[in-house]
């Protein structure tokens, strides 16, 4: 997504590391797919970029795809729709089937794709051909990137938006606070953490998140 920002730090780094373990035993057995799926604020841009410098790392060429540009309605457009119909919230805001069919595109070894590409600034959602593949890798990120076909390995960064409000006010992309956006994330948290039992990797929150919710 055109005017996203990423602020890596060592909880991703680590995260990252800890999804390299399971990772690393399918390398050598062709092309792999992988999501990272988590709540908002929970670092699965971050992670998944640091996964991609491992796999990297490895000798594989990888490439993200990220779930923000698969919304069905641009980034400002989509917030505004939620407040007339909190209904509207969940995993059919996203084309889940054009993002598992570029996945799949990209794991049977295309050299292009044409994928959609959101710019934030202007609300508006464009197109991008991705090539250089075929690609060793797909890394998938998102809130709903689990529910994803073909999937080898389901990374699940388990912290609570009660948990990544000063990561979201970092981040700063959209409305952080309120009773809205409350409920737009407790909304969220309900279908999410759902995902948690079908993961292969579940990350833990840092120590510090962990204690407070002790």
């Amino acid at each position: 997504m055109i005017g996203d920002k990423l602020i890596i730090n060592d909880y991703h780094r680590q995260a990252a590391a800890q999804a390299m373990e399971t990772v690393r035993g399918k390398l050598g057995q062709g092309r792999i797919a992988i999501s990272v799926s988590g709540e908002s604020g929970s670092g699965k841009s971050e992670t998944a970029f640091c996964l991609g410098e491992l796999l990297e790392k490895e000798g594989l060429k990888v490439v993200v795809l990220a779930q923000d540009d698969y919304f069905r309605l641009p980034p400002k457009t989509n917030s505004a729709y939620r407040k007339t119909d909190l209904d509207w919230v969940g995993s059919g805001e996203v084309n889940l089937d054009l993002m598992s069919r570029n996945a799949r595109q990209i794991r049977a070894g295309a050299e292009s794709i044409v994928k959609p590409l959101v710019n934030f600034d202007e609300d508006k959602i464009g197109g991008e051909t991705l090539e250089g593949g075929p690609y060793d890798a797909v890394i998938a990120e998102g809130t709903y990137t689990s529910m994803l076909e073909g999937l080898d390995i389901r990374v699940f960064i388990n912290r609570t938006y009660l948990q990544t409000k000063k990561d979201r006010l970092k981040r700063a992309r959209e409305e952080a606070t309120g009773s809205f956006i409350e409920q737009v994330l407790e909304k969220e948290h309900q279908i999410i953490s759902k995902e948690r039992a079908r993961a292969d990797v579940v990350v833990p929150p840092p120590p510090e998140e962990a204690e407070e919710t002790e």
